[in-house]
């Protein structure tokens, strides 16, 4: 296995030669996988106990995403020398990442509404035991207002924001210090020379943490089969397929027509990003696969400086993973409880979505945050019926993962074409 994983180069697009298939991240990935499952179905109690290979994979990945994401957004906005176009193509995210969110939510709801997967349950919120697991999330989920999310974008140091790992205050830090460099023109070079080698520096480093990505997903898959696979299916199986199915047609409607406009097979491109799907659903988390992504973005024929900027971005405004799973689920919740819910009610439920799955942004465990925060807000459903979804809450991850990796991937690519900064023959070169 020396030679497993392919080279993680910072934005490198040198050609590749064909490599087997038995040196393939995604087959050892798959493998891993496979293992995980089958230990998690024959020995629940030992697949539990493997739970520290995922999470050590993924505190591994997380402790160089906010250096990654400050040296990529600060390097390619400086290097763009251009303020104005930096906030075009800022305009330009803003566009796309809305209008997915509100079409994630849109299609979650309509689909509630027409495969009513909560309806004939009749379950009594009162006799749902809210546990301290729940607690933990209802007291993070007072955080989720407007007013939260903007306080939250300014860290209280410039330091605390690499200590606490919140992407939107790196973020937020990045753009600052991206346009001082351009306003000290010459002189900033020798920090951006400091800069490109710190980045260069932390790909070397996911390099090497990608060799240990099939052990990682062993962990994860194992963990979650072991723990809630057999009776959370047996109970909310439904739910979780027809959310499956959700995300598929979510994909469909939101990435196909980007494809098309760029002039790419949307098939391929997902093909193109197998590995980093399945680690992503094998890990339930989209920051393990953010300096891939970059990567292959680049190598497909985004310019450098707009996916450094565009990547990171979607990670704080564009969860369209996470509003499918916002609008399934709270609709679910008022089937199941019994609570009647006008379509004016659901419009505004839309509009109130909208607004908290961006306040949930740097928030661990933001999606199921984001669901308790809506339903506490709107005051309809009753409160405690969101411990309903602790069981299968990761298993709901599954979907909503992979499915925000691709449709932001895919927007990525759509900012590029929107901004003349793709090179489709590099791109058609990279699929084909």
């Amino acid at each position: 296995m020396t030679d497993l994983p392919q080279a993680t180069e910072p934005f490198d697009a040198h050609p590749r030669p064909a490599r087997p298939i038995w040196k393939q991240l995604w087959l050892w990935v798959l493998a891993a996988m496979i293992i995980g499952v089958v230990l998690g179905i024959a020995a629940p109690q030992t697949a539990v106990a493997m739970q520290p290979l995922g999470q050590a994979f993924i505190k591994l990945i997380s402790m160089v995403i906010a250096p990654l994401i400050f040296c990529t957004i600060v390097s390619g906005i400086a290097n763009m020398a251009d303020m104005a176009r930096v906030g075009r193509i800022a305009g330009k995210a803003l566009v796309i990442f809305y209008l997915m969110t509100l079409l994630a939510i849109t299609v979650a709801l309509v689909s509630a509404n027409l495969l009513q997967p909560g309806v004939g349950m009749n379950i009594n919120p009162a006799a749902l035991k809210s546990g301290a697991e729940l607690g933990d999330y209802l007291q993070k989920a007072e955080q989720v207002t407007p007013a939260g999310f903007l306080l939250n974008i300014i860290p209280k140091t410039f330091v605390g924001a690499f200590v606490e790992g919140n992407v939107l205050q790196v973020l937020f830090l990045a753009v600052l210090s991206g346009f001082a460099l351009i306003w000290l023109g010459k002189r900033a070079q020798p920090l951006l020379d400091v800069l490109d080698t710190g980045l260069q520096m932390i790909f070397r480093i996911v390099a090497m943490i990608m060799w240990v990505a099939p052990i990682g997903a062993f962990g994860a898959i194992a963990f979650t089969v072991g723990k809630f696979g057999v009776g959370s299916l047996a109970s909310l199986g439904t739910l979780i397929g027809e959310f499956y199915l959700v995300c598929i047609i979510f994909i469909l409607l939101a990435a196909a027509p980007i494809a098309w406009w760029c002039g790419f097979n949307l098939l391929k491109f997902v093909r193109y990003f197998r590995d980093e799907l399945l680690i992503s659903i094998a890990t339930t988390s989209s920051e393990t696969v953010l300096p891939r992504i970059m990567t292959k973005l680049n190598a497909l024929g985004c310019e450098k400086g707009l996916v450094g900027f565009v990547v990171p971005a979607g990670y704080s405004f564009n969860l369209t993973g996470a509003c499918l799973y916002l609008g399934m689920t709270t609709i679910f919740l008022a089937q199941a409880t019994n609570t009647h819910l006008t379509f004016v009610h659901q419009l505004g439920l839309l509009l109130l979505m909208t607004v908290t799955s961006k306040g949930a942004a740097g928030i661990p465990g933001a999606a199921f945050v984001v669901l308790a925060a809506t339903i506490e807000m709107d005051h309809s459903i009753p409160l405690s019926s969101v411990a309903m979804m602790l069981g299968i809450h990761r298993l709901m991850s599954q979907g909503f993962t992979p499915t925000f990796v691709i449709t932001n991937t895919i927007a990525a690519m759509g900012i590029a074409r929107w901004d003349k900064a793709l090179d489709t023959e590099k791109m058609r070169a990279e699929l084909g």
